[in-house]
């Protein structure tokens, strides 16, 4: 067993299946975002599999609980509706997204992803063709192919970065896909392996690496053998 495996089976043990991707559903205390953990069979129908795409879109330089709050916007206006979306103004578009930020982007993106989603006819796209779409980079087209496609395409996010360079696991330096490379070369190409240990990842973040003073604070500097060499 590898580096990358033996943290993925520790991070589980220590938080549990983490339930992504969070969706909107209608409850008596309203609209909420709700996790799944152990259900990986979600999403289940073409609205939940858009709305995980507008979800990757909106998260980009963002914190989650601002996507929330977006979503549930675009939800009121019936921008979540995959027969209505194309037909409203871009700029509903902007003001429903503000609290995500870079809304006139973001706009946008969305509007240009609409775009190629609705010549889709429910196909899986490829990475390559979520890539050539303006405002989509690496890490939402495999946000997109994960976990809404759930297709085994590791999702690599600053969180990774910071957390694994730490362990001296990779260099800092390295470039995305070099790094969504390592991974899908030392864990089993499994798409609820691929979504926990992406969750995992950001939980653990949360905990040990906000802030720079408690990267060394970090349990997973304890575990045997943390160097390069053992992931060959």
């Amino acid at each position: 067993m590898n580096s990358f495996e033996k943290i993925y089976q520790h991070l589980f043990h220590m938080y549990g299946p983490q339930g992504w991707w969070p969706l909107m559903t209608m409850k008596k205390i309203g609209l909420i975002c709700d996790y799944h953990p152990k259900d990986y069979n979600i999403p289940t129908t073409p609205s939940q599999i858009y709305e995980i795409c507008m979800g990757a879109i909106l998260t980009q330089n963002t914190a989650w609980r601002n996507v929330v709050q977006a979503l549930t916007n675009l939800y009121h206006i019936h921008a979540l509706d995959l027969k209505k979306t194309q037909a409203i103004h871009i700029n509903r578009i902007k003001e429903a997204i503000r609290p995500a930020g870079y809304f006139n982007q973001k706009a946008k993106k969305i509007k240009e992803f609409n775009a190629f989603y609705f010549q889709l006819n429910y196909q899986i796209p490829s990475r390559e063709e979520l890539l050539s779409i303006w405002g989509i980079g690496p890490e939402t087209a495999d946000s997109i192919l994960l976990y809404a496609y759930k297709q085994a395409s590791f999702v690599v996010d600053t969180y990774t970065r910071r957390i694994f360079t730490n362990l001296g696991l990779i260099q800092e330096q390295m470039k995305y896909d070099e790094i969504k490379n390592i991974f899908e070369q030392h864990i089993l190409a499994d798409v609820e392996i691929y979504q926990e240990y992406h969750a995992l990842i950001v939980q653990h973040a949360k905990q040990y690496y906000q802030k720079k003073d408690k990267y060394a604070l970090d349990p997973l500097l304890k575990l045997p053998v943390l160097s390069p060499k053992s992931i060959q």
